[in-house]
């Protein structure tokens, strides 16, 4: 498979699960002797396309393609291999029929982290039906177990701030988003949502400048990393037109970056700096809007929201 079945399209999940069939009576010959990888012709790319065949026979409905996938898997590594486990789970995920089914499987997965704290694939099983099951505050917590063990995990620090936004508590969403820059500094996405954070946590902080002007220094850290980047561009026209309108009320001259650090202070960036930002945002986006749209991709929901932020401005500027 050419893309990850996790980035893959509904359409491109449903090519891949119409391969199954054939892809199954292709391999039947392995059936037999799936435990002894010395007597087969196996390799890491044969299991990587069961792992992902599951994964699209699962999004498209074919539960018995899956579950053959699956138990090629686990006759191979074994049932009680984490990754299997975690496959497993998802497999039963997908068949459970009600909330109780779900809390049933949410009580397995307990059993087996009482038994292996370490088990992670569970681990992020259980967060996901907590997830599901709304219990935003039990997610919250098995996340920050999960951290514990795991602090290099970039998708958990991820699905951790997400869920500190959807509570309203931006710091700490802030400082899960700095934690995945220290090891992917160059994540131009992370900046530009860390700006998206302290853009709209200028509602509930007391340093409204201070987390405004870190917002644009963010998205301009984001477009700086990937030239033309629009959800930096859009967070930057905004940002630098809020911070102008707050400064025009009354603006201290510096100010602390909102991560704590008392010895570092950045310059809160003039009227006239702001003014430049926010034009040069607004040229790029204008001429981003101005392009054919081709598709119904993500790209072409980015750019109506362009025109619609394009369109509110001129009305406000011809007010």
């Amino acid at each position: 498979m050419a893309t990850s079945p996790l980035r893959q399209t509904y359409s491109e999940a449903l090519v891949s699960s119409q391969q199954a069939s054939g892809y199954i009576a292709s391999n039947r010959s392995i059936t037999g002797l799936a435990s002894f990888p010395l007597f087969t012709h196996e390799s890491y790319e044969q299991w990587t396309t069961y792992e992902n065949m599951l994964y699209s026979c699962l999004r498209t409905g074919d539960d018995k393609a899956a579950h053959y996938f699956l138990q090629k898997l686990a006759l191979r590594f074994g049932k009680n291999d984490e990754r299997v486990m975690g496959l497993r789970g998802l497999y039963q995920e997908a068949m459970a029929e009600d909330s109780s089914a779900l809390l049933q499987m949410l009580r397995e997965y307990d059993e087996v982290l009482v038994k292996d704290p370490t088990n992670t694939p569970v681990r992020k099983r259980q967060i996901t039906i907590l997830r599901s099951l709304s219990r935003e505050a039990d997610a919250i917590n098995a996340l920050v177990e999960l951290l514990a063990a795991s602090p290099t995990d970039i998708e958990s620090w991820a699905e951790l701030a997400e869920h500190y936004v959807s509570q309203g508590l931006y710091q700490q969403a802030e400082f899960c988003l700095e934690e995945i820059l220290l090891s992917t500094p160059n994540a131009w996405n992370v900046h530009a949502r860390l700006g998206e954070v302290l853009f709209v946590s200028t509602g509930t902080c007391q340093d409204q400048i201070g987390s405004l002007a870190e917002s644009v220094r963010r998205f301009c850290r984001s477009i700086e990393l990937c030239d033309g980047y629009i959800r930096g561009l859009y967070g930057l026209k905004l940002a630098s037109e809020k911070l102008m309108a707050v400064i025009a009320e009354g603006a201290q001259n510096t100010v602390k970056t909102p991560s704590g650090d008392g010895e570092n202070a950045h310059p809160v960036p003039s009227i006239e700096m702001l003014q430049k930002l926010s034009e040069k945002a607004t040229s790029i986006l204008a001429e981003n809007a101005r392009k054919p749209r081709y598709d119904q991709s993500a790209g072409s929901t980015d750019l109506a929201f362009v025109v619609d932020l394009l369109n509110s401005s001129t009305v406000s500027q011809e007010r």
